[in-house]
């Protein structure tokens, strides 16, 4: 009588709070919060840096002994309590009530991710220009000291003058789209078409959430799947470039040396934890709306190697590029390799800007990246709203 009133009270709660119409929908959220950012310009430069097939070791003993069981943990927790990370305590531990409010105040700050995506847009929307910005020096924003891509893919260039010049790529991101000042004591003024990016990428996202998870279980089959096509276009494009062997060769060659650095172990373990979500509060959050009885012992360990795989292969699309862009700019790739913003915003549109048919190539990565913005910065309102 008891468990049939249980149950009962379960079926009632979860009609109140929403659940996700299918365990698509499911699968679909969840794998766009952990596959994000850090699966495309985190974990490939950590493992040229870290040894490069070598840095695959440390990387899966992590994956096995804390990424997966962590990762099931945490959904196990949300799908048991029925509730988000901040109440969830109230059933696991009344006493620990604070550890919810305390983390949510926390992660108000990765409300700051939404820059990234606003960004990405206004590179999108550049990306439509019959010239590429990035790629040539006849702009209202270059310095004499500007060089463009033409020139800096000359192998006559004096290397001594590169070092007093900076790149059109750089001078874009420096100078068209952050404005940088001269000092913090700098102010500055507002960049409106900046602005104008950054309401756009909120109103997107609010329609996301508006209907809490019957509208955010929709988007997410197109903003979870939509990166994926654009990552197989981008790796048969970067795979067939000339140089593209030298940088797949910087990015995995094994140095078994490094494995006795103990920065590398540590590097490793913060890439699991970064790219899993792992202590996030957003796998318990989205883990909530599962129906009580679903199989998610399945579900982690499937999400996770999706999660893995990916990182894997987004090494191969960006490095490929970066040799491409090596030999073309008559350097090795150690020069060219960027890691972060430098990577998604210098470095890859210099590479795209120099590959046939450039704005079609621009598009795609921005897409990418926008989509990739978009999912991750949507969990964690989940995270905080619900």
């Amino acid at each position: 009588m008891n468990r049939q009133r249980r149950k009962e009270e379960r079926q009632r709660r979860a009609e109140d709070r929403g659940q996700w119409a299918s365990k698509t929908e499911y699968i679909l959220v969840v794998a766009g919060n952990v596959v994000g950012l850090g699966n495309v310009w985190r974990f490939p430069y950590l493992c040229y840096k870290n040894g490069g097939g070598a840095f695959l070791v440390p990387y899966g003993v992590f994956a096995v002994l804390f990424g997966i069981p962590l990762f099931l943990l945490e959904t196990s927790i949300g799908q048991y309590t029925q509730e988000g990370f901040a109440t969830c305590w109230t059933k696991l531990c009344p006493l620990a009530q604070g550890v919810g409010y305390g983390h949510i105040i926390i992660k108000m700050f990765d409300l700051s991710y939404i820059i990234i995506q606003a960004w990405a847009l206004f590179y999108l929307i550049f990306s439509f220009s019959s010239q590429l910005p990035w790629a040539s020096c006849e702009n209202s924003w270059n310095t004499a000291d500007c060089l463009s891509l033409h020139n800096l893919g000359s192998n006559s260039t004096n290397r001594t003058v590169l070092k007093n010049t900076s790149s059109a790529a750089i001078e874009f991101w420096e100078r068209r789209v952050l404005g940088m000042s001269g000092g913090i004591e700098e102010l500055g003024s507002v960049r409106w078409e900046l602005a104008l990016c950054l309401l756009v990428c909120w109103t997107f996202c609010y329609f996301s959430i508006w209907k809490s998870v019957r509208s955010s279980g929709k988007v997410a089959y197109v903003t979870a799947t939509f990166p994926y096509v654009m990552l197989v276009i981008l790796l048969i494009r970067g795979v067939t470039l000339p140089g593209a062997l030298d940088g797949i060769y910087y990015y995995l060659y094994p140095d078994i040396n490094r494995l006795a650095n103990v920065k590398v172990w540590i590097e490793a373990g913060s890439q699991i934890m970064f790219s899993y979500s792992l202590t996030a509060g957003t796998l318990i959050a989205l883990g909530s709306y599962n129906e009580y009885n679903n199989n998610c012992y399945k579900d982690c360990f499937w999400i996770s190697l999706l999660n893995s795989g990916t990182s894997f292969v987004a090494g191969f699309v960006i490095f490929s590029v970066l040799g491409f862009m090596a030999q073309s700019q008559g350097v090795t790739v150690d020069t060219v390799v960027e890691s972060g913003p430098g990577l998604a915003f210098i470095a890859y549109p210099q590479a795209t800007a120099l590959m046939p048919l450039p704005q079609f190539w621009s598009v795609c990565f921005f897409l990418m990246l926008l989509f990739l913005c978009i999912d991750t910065h949507v969990r964690y309102l989940i995270y905080i709203t619900f």
